[in-house]
């Protein structure tokens, strides 16, 4: 058990140590689910991100909801006059700076009984809905014993 965590605590040293760890965020956004006899639906927050920030897929049944949103990297005065340009305003001194590259992915299993020819998606004040149309099912086929 103690080389269980031992290993756990090392891969979250390494990656704390990695520049990446502290500019990027993963969130888990809020979701509901409902469903009535047309269609099901799901609505999930995003406060913060635009319909392009975020990208739906459906792949056999599972659709994925997943945003990857990046700050720019700013250039330094340093690297504009190494390319010749002209000198820039001095560099901005961050004082706090907490916004930085956030991603996230949801799955979900969808059941059978959808059709995915009809799948909408709108956004509105940061609330992302899917309607998820429900297609009838064909009945249980009766075989028949032949003796």
């Amino acid at each position: 058990m103690n080389e269980l965590f031992n290993t756990l605590f090392q891969a979250m040293d390494e990656q704390m140590q990695n520049d990446d760890y502290y500019t990027t965020s993963t969130i888990s956004p809020s979701v509901d689910i409902s469903e009535t006899k047309e269609a099901y639906t799901i609505e999930m927050d995003l406060p913060g991100k635009t319909e392009k920030d975020i990208n739906i897929e459906l792949d056999r049944n599972v659709l994925t909801i997943s945003s990857v949103k990046e700050v720019t990297k700013e250039t330094t005065d340093k690297e504009k006059t190494e390319t010749k340009e002209k000198p820039a305003e001095p560099a901005t001194k961050w004082l706090l700076k907490e916004r930085r590259t956030s991603k996230f992915a949801r799955r979900f299993t969808l059941p059978e009984d959808i059709n995915a020819e009809q799948i909408a998606a709108s956004f509105k004040n940061g609330v992302l809905h899917i309607v998820v149309p429900r297609k009838e099912l064909e009945a249980p086929k009766k075989i028949a014993i032949t003796a």
